[in-house]
């Protein structure tokens, strides 16, 4: 399977008020056999992005290549590329068994190898039960997943997915998650997959392309997104419950640094708390923003203070909103936590867990304590 690489990518829409700026300059590079997921709200620009590399829309500027051939001047049927849509788009006169297997009906297989291939997508997706069916006939989420396996089943250079499981029930979508994963990975599958569904990209993709406003706000794995954003953004969209910001005043003591939180709660860190190039780049900054995620963030002695709002048990975990000084801070324990609204309460943070950013710019500073 091909490398694709997407280089200074555009994709403006024209109106009758102004242009509307969709993709802004994207670059991007996927290896062959990766699985990558484009993540963002809704009009971040990841579905034009997917949709300019199928050849569904246009590139205003820019070129898409793949396997060192420029792709996004040719026609769609010549692209080498395989896409699931979301609105699933199969064809009303053939049953599920046909959407899936024609893509196949230009291969070389024979007719009973076909037929195997489609049983054991099926199989895969829990659809053998429908094959037979017409599309009007069976429910969203079972022709999402036709539309899924009519698209894995071919040979193709580029696996596009887009929103591939939106329509699954939560323990059906947690399946075939892992089922989907082992067999891009098995049958080394380049794959780009869009999604607004954190669990869904953190769990599919070798890496994950954050979007925003058009723009590619950080491209990296999973792990280095929770533990390393490039922004302040990032570290706020990444992540469930979300990470918990304040604005901050910095104040040096000798070797020591004081953030201020506002409402008189300081966090104090001692020398050997941070490096040496955090406590210097600190030392010439009067503020910043500093993240803590709620995992980070402990019920105890501390000197952060407030009072209970909410204690949630979820089964493996609670989560516990705290009001400080009139604004909500999440908490995560592993453990049930049985405090009443109201209740008085401390939280700390370990040096090592806080991430700061420059509150003009966003851009990360430091993340526990080294420079970002």
């Amino acid at each position: 399977m091909g490398e694709l690489v997407i280089s200074k990518v555009d994709k403006i829409y024209q109106s009758r008020k102004a242009p509307v700026h969709a993709v802004k300059a994207l670059d991007l590079v996927v290896k062959p056999g990766e699985i990558v997921a484009l993540l963002g709200s809704s009009g971040c620009g990841k579905t034009s992005t997917l949709r300019m590399i199928a050849g569904f829309e246009d590139v205003s500027n820019g070129t898409i290549a793949l396997d060192g051939k420029a792709i996004h001047t040719l026609p769609p049927a010549r692209r080498g590329v395989a896409m699931a849509f979301e609105a699933y788009s199969l064809y009303p006169p053939l049953t599920i068994a046909e959407n899936i297997s024609f893509a196949l009906k230009s291969s070389k297989l024979s007719a009973a190898e076909q037929e195997s291939r489609v049983k054991a997508m099926a199989d895969m997706l829990e659809i053998s039960d429908i094959l037979n069916r017409y599309p009007s006939s069976v429910s969203g989420g079972q022709q999402q997943r036709a539309s899924l396996g009519r698209a894995l089943v071919r040979q193709a250079g580029l696996y596009l997915l887009d929103e591939p499981m939106g329509q699954l029930e939560p323990q059906l979508r947690a399946i075939l998650r892992g089922r989907i994963k082992h067999y891009l990975r098995e049958h080394k599958c380049t794959t780009i997959l869009v999604t607004h569904d954190q669990t869904e990209a953190n769990a599919l993709a070798d890496r994950i392309a954050v979007m925003e406003g058009g723009e590619l706000q950080q491209y990296a794995t999973p792990a280095e997104l929770k533990a390393r954003p490039a922004n302040l953004f990032t570290g706020t969209f990444i992540g469930e419950p979300p990470m918990n910001v304040f604005n901050a005043a910095v104040t040096t003591e000798g070797k020591a640094i004081n953030l201020a939180l506002g409402g008189g709660t300081v966090l104090s860190y001692a020398a050997s708390d941070l490096s040496d190039a955090v406590r210097a780049l600190l030392s010439k900054n009067h503020a910043v923003s500093v993240g803590i995620r709620p995992h980070a963030l402990h019920v105890g002695e501390g000197a952060i203070k407030g009072k209970i709002l909410s204690c949630q048990w979820l089964g493996d975990q609670t989560h516990v909103a705290v009001d400080i000084d009139g604004r909500t801070v999440v908490s995560v324990a592993h453990e049930r936590v049985a405090l009443k609204p109201g209740t008085g309460v401390a939280l700390n943070v370990a040096a090592s867990d806080l991430h700061l950013f420059d509150p003009s710019s966003g851009k990360a500073i430091a993340h526990g304590g080294s420079l970002a």
